[in-house]
């Protein structure tokens, strides 16, 4: 019983960074469309991305409480990314330089989320 609900818990969370990492797309969707300015685009994904990490290290510590080690490895590059640009302070969007970058951080955002699909889809057959 402790198995099904540790499963459900970690597939909740992922569900939950999964949505995080959504709604920066869609943010970031809407800025190349013009529909919001980058004055507000900017904060509403800065204020999601340090939730979207501490989610992800949690997620990684419920993989390995519960011994689902294969998911745990398959997770930890991800993890370690995340740790990589929080420690290089490479995590925040700027304002000044968010249509610079705008591709860039949409393929990156993009690349998370098809790496969080696939865990997703192992996490479900495994």
């Amino acid at each position: 019983m402790e198995n099904m609900f540790s499963w459900l818990l970690c597939f909740f969370i992922l569900c939950g960074v999964l949505c995080l990492l959504g709604y920066q797309l869609i943010c970031l969707a809407d800025l190349e469309t013009d529909y919001i300015n980058h004055y507000d685009t900017a904060p509403r994904i800065n204020v999601v991305i340090l939730p979207e990490f501490i989610s992800q290290g949690v997620l990684c510590l419920l993989y390995a409480l519960s011994g689902q080690w294969f998911i745990l490895l398959m997770s930890i590059p991800y993890l370690c990314y995340n740790i990589r640009s929080y420690m290089r302070n490479r995590y925040l969007i700027d304002v000044t330089e968010i249509y610079n970058n705008i591709g860039r951080e949409k393929t990156r955002r993009l690349f998370k989320l098809y790496y969080l699909i696939s865990l997703m889809l192992l996490s479900i057959g495994w």
